[in-house]
């Protein structure tokens, strides 16, 4: 598994060296560390990782060769205890039980039943159809069969809870990436292009006549240089179902970072809320409030969502309906606020079009932002986006 561990960094582009390894090893081999899979990650990441630019990359291989060694999740902040979010059985039902499994009747009474539940459980639970806890068919809980519930901690395995309450950590994009798409940077230089002003190396013929006329000599005015003008506002969606777009998206942000000279980015989670952030690792202490962020930036910023806006719908239409925190007002209100400040607004999907009429999120986001501003984040979207926020 080292071995694997070794060759798998190596074809991740994280320069790890020979030397390096048996340096590793042989600290295992004098039991420098605890036998756990938390101290070996902090060996291993000392040891192997020289800049931290690759510590990313080095998360992502540590978490796929060695993935169910250990649960190192938290529980919830509903004060459950943690021993109830491990999956100890997963159970499988015949067509039949699912087809009479049915919802409680909407977001509301979902949420006032799980109130109730909690307030009254005093004990755990695994299995069953009431309780909240593992393995059962309760809508509360995790690792069961619900076709509209509220999955507490956890990977669940259905995909149908309505709302996740778990504690998230995501990572900062990597913007120094090597793209392998260079036609990306072509993209979105027709942006750039379009905001310029005046012309590069080309003759003022009118200043020259002027100038030489008035200095009785032969006088070449040349024009301004360019000037790159265009300003960028660039919202980021981490985390959950946009793991599967990690690639692609740092190749774009390495890309716009490269391309405007005034970019400004930010993160957000699923749907845009009241507040945004910089560094994934200090997204809890150190938050931008929303509305902060649309006085900051004047109206003649481009606006560049990006995100598969799949979610559940309730996360955009309802307060409370974030996976994360309770929103005090709906997603949908705030990115109509910012569709209504700024005049020019895309958003780049990485799901491929032909799912966006079947997921009934993404309809929600194209109706508040508008139908022909959403555009598949490949090269011809790209350029359409572009030419959207030239117009």
């Amino acid at each position: 598994m080292f071995q694997r561990f070794f060759t798998e960094l190596r074809a991740a582009r994280v320069p790890v060296s020979l030397k390096e390894y048996l340096v590793l090893i042989e600290a295992l081999e004098k039991d420098a560390i605890a036998p756990n899979v938390q101290d070996f990650y902090y060996l291993s990441r000392t040891a192997l990782v020289k800049d931290e630019r690759h510590l990313d990359k080095f998360d992502r291989v540590f978490g796929h060769v060695f993935k169910g060694l250990e649960n190192t999740a938290e529980a919830a902040s509903a004060e459950i205890p943690a021993e109830w979010l491990q999956a100890l059985t997963e159970k499988f039902l015949t067509d039949e039980e699912k087809a009479q499994i049915e919802a409680l009747g909407g977001w509301d009474k979902l949420m006032e039943t799980l109130k109730e539940r909690l307030e009254e459980q005093k004990k755990r639970h695994e299995g069953g159809n009431k309780w909240i806890g593992t393995g059962g068919t309760s809508p509360f809980g995790n690792s069961g069969f619900n076709p509209e519930g509220v999955r507490i901690g956890g990977e669940g395995g259905q995909r149908k809870a309505v709302k996740v309450w778990d504690k998230r950590e995501y990572k900062n994009l990597d913007d120094s990436v090597e793209l392998g798409v260079r036609n990306i940077k072509v993209a979105l230089r027709r942006l750039r292009k379009f905001a310029r002003t005046g012309a590069p190396d080309e003759l003022d013929l009118d200043g020259t006549i002027k100038t030489s006329a008035r200095q009785g000599y032969l006088d070449l005015v040349m024009r301004p240089e360019r000037r790159n003008a265009v300003k960028v506002l660039l919202l980021l969606d981490i985390g959950g179902s946009m793991d599967s777009h990690i690639k692609l998206c740092e190749e774009l942000f390495s890309a716009a970072r490269t391309e405007f000279k005034s970019l400004e980015f930010f993160y957000f989670h699923n749907c845009l809320y009241e507040s945004v952030w910089k560094d994934n690792r200090r997204r809890q202490d150190e938050k931008t409030m929303t509305w902060d962020l649309l006085h900051k930036y004047p109206s003649d910023y481009r606006v560049v969502f990006v995100g598969d806006a799949t979610m559940s719908p309730y996360e955009i239409t309802y307060p409370g309906g974030s996976v994360e925190h309770w929103n005090e007002e709906a997603g949908a209100l705030w990115l109509q606020r910012v569709a209504d400040v700024y005049e020019r607004v895309v958003w780049l999907n990485p799901t491929p079009r032909a799912h966006w009429d079947h997921t009934p999120s993404i309809q929600l986001v194209r109706e508040i932002i508008g139908h022909d501003r959403m555009f598949p984040l490949t090269i011809e979207g790209l350029d359409g986006a572009m030419r959207e926020l030239s117009r």
